[in-house]
């Protein structure tokens, strides 16, 4: 037997609905290093594809949204583990990504984890901090609290293809919505391999659904779609961010523009919130009288 050996080439795909489709049109795309040395060919979405990925999301949504926060913290936690036993292979993707040397792309995975964790944790404590009882002049209760949007699209951020690509998507389904990641167009390669993660992680399929090629084809169709709630324009140039709000105006959706932001930095609840409706109550107490409430 020959001691040389062929290596095995990776073949990148989709996340779909939960399964690994390539792209509907059958194209790809060439993937490159910083230095310009070919990585990788990845699939270059159509709209069918991100179709596809809507009517998975909102197939998703009832039982995500359904679940309690404190299952979907669990699920969160479990990501984060499947991720610490992947973290070579995704020091080398990020290193490959973003032109980083290997101590400085594992910080960045180290980072990265870290995030899923820090976002896990907030699953069930979110309600408490933007909900609540309010004081109210009259015999009744009125009580508020945080409902998912819906469905959401997120542009991950074009520069940091990891870490801020956990940034944006983390908080969308940790509140409860599910979502529809166009992935960074020159350095998709760690979040098509994210959903390799997430697929055996717990996540229900169609929660979090990841398309690769070129960001204004993908969110064009997205932007537009009306079973499409909001949409978080992180990776969007300021012309292409223009376009999408104009598009995602014809049903009101929640838009989150683009803004300069240091993903290395510990988040606010700035994401957590951005994509959350308040639910209010009113419940009559009964009568007040000079003894005090009675039903």
């Amino acid at each position: 037997m020959s001691d040389t050996r062929l290596s095995v080439l990776k073949t990148y795909k989709l996340y779909v609905g939960g399964k690994f489709p390539r792209s509907e049109s059958g194209r790809v795309y060439e993937v490159t290093d910083s230095k310009g040395k070919w990585l990788a060919n990845a699939p270059l979405s159509s709209r069918k594809d991100a179709r596809d990925a809507v009517v998975a999301a909102r197939k998703a949504f009832g039982g995500w949204s359904g679940a309690t926060a404190y299952n979907r913290g669990q699920v969160l936690y479990r990501v984060a583990e499947m991720l610490e036993g992947r973290r070579d292979q995704f020091t080398r993707e990020v290193a490959d990504a973003e032109g980083l040397s290997k101590s400085k792309a594992a910080a960045v995975v180290d980072a990265t984890i870290d995030r899923w964790v820090w976002y896990a944790g907030w699953t069930d404590k979110i309600a408490q901090v933007v909900g609540g009882g309010n004081p109210v002049a009259g015999p009744f209760f009125n009580l508020s609290s945080p409902e998912p949007t819906g469905v959401v699209a997120v542009l991950a951020p074009q520069e940091s293809s990891f870490l801020g690509l956990v940034s944006v998507l983390a908080p969308v389904i940790a509140t409860g919505n599910t979502a529809i990641v166009v992935a960074s167009e020159k350095a998709p390669l760690p979040a098509l391999s994210l959903a390799e993660v997430l697929a055996t992680s717990d996540v229900p399929g169609g929660v979090v659904n990841v398309l690769s090629g070129r960001t204004a084809e993908i969110a064009a169709p997205l932007a537009a779609h009306q079973d499409v709630n909001a949409i978080d324009l992180a990776g969007a140039d300021e012309v292409l961010a223009k376009e999408l709000e104009i598009a995602a105006a014809d049903n009101l959706k929640r838009v989150l523009r683009p803004q300069p932001v240091d993903y290395t930095e510990t988040p606010g609840t700035e994401r957590l919130t951005a994509f959350l409706e308040t639910k209010t109550v009113w419940h009559p107490t009964g009568s007040l009288g000079a003894s005090g409430s009675s039903y």
